[in-house]
């Protein structure tokens, strides 16, 4: 089940291509290298095909995030984090973390309610800065 639509909606990366990259082409390819679930070179984004709705829509993101950077092309790991926690805070408002956190037994569970992977989820917690974390703290108490 999702959260409630009452709370502060996550970044939609559907939305954001189709508004602001209408000129960037989405593929669905089995032929990304095993680690790998997207690539783009700033016109096209190739999803892996065998992702789950959550997967390809927080790899969409991170594609998304990467061209509105500049890049069309590897990078290096650090820039690849820098992504991947920009990612995760655009798709998990802190007030939807909150309440996920408060109402789930697990990460998986959590995870689904907010629609996005496990690693998203796991990213966007441990990229929480000190007031984020203590916000949560404050309401979990």
């Amino acid at each position: 089940m999702l959260l409630a639509p009452t709370m502060a909606s996550p970044w939609d990366p559907w939305d954001a291509l189709a508004t602001d990259y209408p000129h960037v082409c989405v593929r669905y390819t089995p032929h990304l290298p095993a680690h790998m679930l997207g690539a783009t070179d700033g016109s096209t984004i190739w999803l892996a095909t065998d992702q789950t709705s959550s997967e390809r829509r927080c790899t969409l993101a991170h594609e998304l995030i990467h061209i509105e950077l500049g890049h069309y092309n590897c990078q290096p790991a650090h820039v690849e984090q820098a992504v991947e926690a920009e990612a995760a805070r655009r798709l998990v408002p802190l007030g939807r973390l909150q309440a996920a956190l408060a109402w789930t037994a697990c990460e998986t569970e959590a995870a689904e309610a907010l629609d996005v992977d496990v690693a998203t989820l796991r990213t966007r917690v441990a990229g929480l800065t000190e007031a984020e974390r203590a916000q949560i703290d404050q309401s979990a108490a």
